[in-house]
């Protein structure tokens, strides 16, 4: 074991800042150098997405020590910035979220710094909403998404609503450098007056937010839609069902083993809706009950998830479908409507179906491709908004389970996403067709492109350095790689590299490879940037999919 993390090991053994609990924990681990070489060889890495990993005691682990130094780092870039700032805050269902939330209000609060913290366990969306009708300076939720249980993270925001950009999050990790672990102001969570909770108007302003987004409302269409609903023992329950409720959907069944809150996602143990066993619990009930469709919210509810009653079989729509009906929903009804804006815009991640493209080519609508990740989505609208043309935008998602059509909402919003998707699926029901119907109508339409998308995965540090040999060959094979390569683009040299001339890549760099194969198909490779797992997006005709997932795995092996 190298003497400098033997010797941050000790450190944090006998740090007066540690309970005779967490003392216990390391105790438990003395000895075993591989464990303490994992806990101890860095700090957990903050970076855009705030901080992400697995619940213990050490520095790259996550736990509230953890939790106060980057606090810390992030109070110190504020009152560098502005002289009263203010901080909103807020927590899922995972075990110690509410711990972390409160321990993050601590800091702040001891360092002048306002907080304004939900009451209870509340959906992503509704932070990044609170940030900017608050006026904060910015906001932090504590999350690790649809992770397993084990895992937990924290997310910081920035005053528009969007997740940090990259320059912030620098600024915000040299000041945590700057810092010694355990050197950090504390004050008390209770009766601190720089500490109030979000009030019940806030919320209730958010919920009208999100039904103003309604495309087509109950006085248009009438309810007949059967709806069966699980929030994966996350946040979604009461902002889900109330937002359904106002917007007249009466036929709601709630999978009650998944409705209540609960950090050990007991009946799914991966709480991720695009993963079939957390969605088996609900498309039982939605198939016992006839009703039409079943959709899921995972722990912080910015990511919605789709099952199908088509025939009595149940069937999971990808990210990628959803996105693709939502759009189609959304233009023909803005336009029946007379509501479609000048010059309107769609933005999708680069690793999103490119079926939207050939639907913005023949719709009219402007499709501007964004690297991985919601925050440049935001970004976008950001960008429209300093022209005051966020009106253009229509609508925004990424394949993994992430949409957006509110602009007061800088991030993904499961809670927007299920209204319009009860919409859209009670209009054609009304025409006697379900979501799959119309889903086959497009591909028709269109062609019969499809998605796929599969993870590899590395767990660990050795799993860490094995993702970066790989994504290294796979540079230098490129061309090699596949029959008939039209260009292999790669997001890190912001280069498209053809057989017999370049082309600039104008995106932030990224460690991304897209592979362009003829007509239009196209395979995409990236580290995820919240998971040990190396990613690969397939984009091709139904009947290329198989050979190529085949391919995939033969290189990768």
């Amino acid at each position: 074991m190298e003497k400098k993390i033997e010797q941050k090991f000790n450190e944090w053994l006998n740090s007066s800042a540690l309970s005779k609990e967490e003392k216990q924990e390391l105790e438990s681990i003395k000895g075993n150098e591989k464990e303490i070489t994992e806990r101890f060889i860095n700090d957990l890495e903050f970076g855009t997405a705030g901080l992400r990993g697995v619940m213990a005691m050490g520095t790259n682990r996550m736990n509230r020590h953890v939790i106060r130094h980057a606090t810390q780092g992030l109070a110190n870039f504020l009152l560098l910035k502005e002289k009263k700032p203010s901080v909103a805050i807020a927590y899922d269902s995972r075990l110690n979220s509410e711990l972390f939330a409160h321990e993050a209000a601590r800091v702040l609060a001891a360092n002048g710094i306002k907080v304004h913290i939900y009451p209870r366990l509340m959906p992503v969306p509704m932070l990044s909403y609170a940030v900017r009708q608050l006026k904060a300076s910015a906001g932090i939720v504590v999350t690790a998404s649809h992770n397993p249980k084990q895992y937990n993270g924290y997310k910081v925001y920035g005053p528009d609503g969007c997740q940090m950009t990259t320059s912030n999050a620098n600024a915000v990790l040299a000041e945590i450098n700057k810092i010694d672990m355990f050197d950090v102001k504390l004050t008390e969570f209770e009766n601190n007056l720089q500490i109030s909770y979000i009030s019940n108007d806030l919320i209730e302003k958010y919920y009208n937010s999100v039904l103003s987004q309604s495309i087509e409302g109950p006085e248009e269409s009438e309810r007949i839609l059967k709806v069966t609903y699980t929030p994966l023992h996350g946040a979604g329950f009461v902002p889900v069902t109330t937002v359904l409720k106002r917007d007249g959907f009466n036929s709601v069944d709630i999978v009650e083993e998944q409705k209540d809150p609960d950090g050990n996602f007991t009946t799914c143990p991966y709480p991720n809706p695009e993963i079939q066993e957390a969605m088996d619990l609900g498309m039982k009930l939605m198939l016992k009950n006839g009703n039409d469709i079943l959709v899921a919210t995972d722990p912080d509810s910015d990511r919605a998830g789709v099952a199908v009653n088509k025939d009595g079989k149940a069937t999971i729509l990808t990210g990628n479908e959803i996105g693709i009906l939502l759009f189609d929903f959304i233009y023909h009804a803005r336009v029946k409507q007379n509501k479609l804006p000048k010059n309107p815009i769609v933005v999708k991640s680069i690793v999103s179906s490119s079926l939207i493209n050939l639907m913005g080519e023949k719709f009219g609508v402007k499709v501007v491709d964004v690297l991985t990740g919601f925050k440049w989505i935001g970004e976008q609208l950001l960008l429209l908004e300093e022209k005051h043309e966020e009106y253009r935008y229509i609508f925004g998602f990424e394949e993994s389970y992430g949409y957006l059509t509110n602009p007061e909402v800088r991030d993904k919003d499961a809670v927007n996403a299920v209204l319009l998707i009860a919409e859209m699926a009670n209009y054609y029901k009304h025409k006697g067709l379900t979501l799959i119907d119309r889903l086959n109508e497009l591909y028709k339409e269109f062609g019969p492109y499809k998605t796929k998308t599969i993870s590899y995965e590395f767990p660990g540090l050795e799993g860490q350095a094995r993702m970066k040999e790989i994504m290294k060959t796979l540079r230098v094979k490129s061309f090699s790689l596949f029959d008939d390569v039209v260009s292999v683009g790669d997001f890190q040299t912001s280069i498209e590299k053809y057989k017999d001339h370049e082309e600039q890549i104008h995106l932030p760099k990224s460690d991304v490879l897209r592979f362009t194969l003829p007509e239009h198909e196209t395979i995409i490779f990236r580290p995820s940037g919240t998971e040990p797992k190396l990613k690969a997006y397939i984009f091709a005709q139904e009947g290329h999919i198989q050979a190529l997932n085949q391919k995939l795995d033969k290189i990768l092996k």
